[in-house]
């Protein structure tokens, strides 16, 4: 059977991945499904830097607005999802564009990853339960935090089946980041890996304007009507980086300004962990945005590396 060509645009958030998608996608005739944690629910517009219908010009997006705030939204949710969407746009003779900065989300995909089969120990699965019932979240997320750093740094604490599932994994003398290394290739697609970057200050830099931007835009106001809608703060979805932040400014947490800040400073961490997670696709091609002065080059020079990988015609 010919693998399916999928063609995977990443990178770190505020680089520019949104677009050169755009520009590839009207080029190569191609769908764009989104891998973005924060840009499947809808009314999550501005702290999500959402891609706007304008932006879009006419490109079929998936995965955008797929559901409200209060759904909970796995990666195996977003494999099922993105899957069906993968095959609807080849059936349409075009080719998938995957773009997003959501690591597990592309790893559902590069990887053969069978959500459906679990070797979990149940009797230690039970016994974690019980132990979160007797001792509560911040204690358990404490203890994974102990075990696996990287994995409690990535799972909000609110996320009690993710805690769970993630401390059943470092108790079988594992890492959740170990699992990139024992996962085969998924047999169905041919993953062309592009992955966008900058120098770490014009990164930076672009990140702290992009806040200021949202705050420009109304980021205060969203959250506001997010709860007037009934989405509580305990919500995954409120979790996200600069909607946490709002939030506890409003409850007089946070001062304005220490809100502001501390949403650019929690998006400069995101991005350095996101550029240590794309850095262990070894098959990636990296391509430095601040070594072209002309976006039409680096278009042309994406194009040739999709070509070269996989016959487009």
């Amino acid at each position: 059977m010919k693998k399916i060509p999928l063609v995977i645009l990443t990178g770190p958030t505020a680089v520019g991945k949104t677009n050169l998608s755009i520009q590839l996608a009207k080029k190569l005739n191609m769908d764009i499904i989104s891998a973005d944690s924060m840009q499947i629910y809808k009314y999550m517009d501005i702290g999500s830097a959402k891609v706007t219908t304008n932006e879009m010009q006419g490109i079929k997006h998936y995965l955008i607005d797929e559901v409200n705030p209060d759904f909970s939204f796995s990666v195996s949710e977003f494999q099922k999802r993105a899957n069906n969407y993968i095959y609807e746009i080849v059936k349409n003779n075009k080719i998938p564009l995957v773009t997003g900065g959501t690591g597990l989300y592309l790893n559902s995909l590069i990887y053969n990853m069978d959500f459906a089969k679990s070797d979990a120990d149940n009797k230690l699965r039970e016994s974690l339960r019980l132990e979160l019932e007797e001792k509560g979240i911040d204690y358990m997320h404490n203890k994974l935090k102990e075990l696996d750093e990287e994995a409690a740094n990535r799972i909000h604490k609110n996320n009690t089946k993710r805690v769970i599932r993630a401390l059943e994994v470092c108790l079988s003398g594992k890492k959740m980041s170990d699992f990139s290394n024992d996962l085969k290739l998924n047999e169905k697609y041919e993953p062309i890996i592009i992955v966008l970057n900058r120098d770490r200050s014009h990164l930076y830099k672009r990140i702290d304007m992009r806040v200021d931007l949202m705050i420009k835009e109304g980021l205060e106001d969203e959250v506001k009507k997010l709860i007037s809608m009934g989405y509580t703060k305990d919500l995954i979805s409120m979790q996200g980086i600069g909607y946490k932040e709002i939030i506890k400014y409003l409850d007089g947490e946070y001062s304005y300004d220490e809100a502001i800040e501390i949403i650019k400073r929690d998006s400069r961490r995101y991005a350095k962990r996101q550029l240590t997670w794309f850095r262990r696709y070894k098959d990636a091609m990296w391509f430095d945005l601040d070594g072209y002065k002309d976006e039409k080059i680096l278009l042309n020079d994406v194009i040739t590396y999709i070509e070269k990988k996989v016959n487009l015609v």
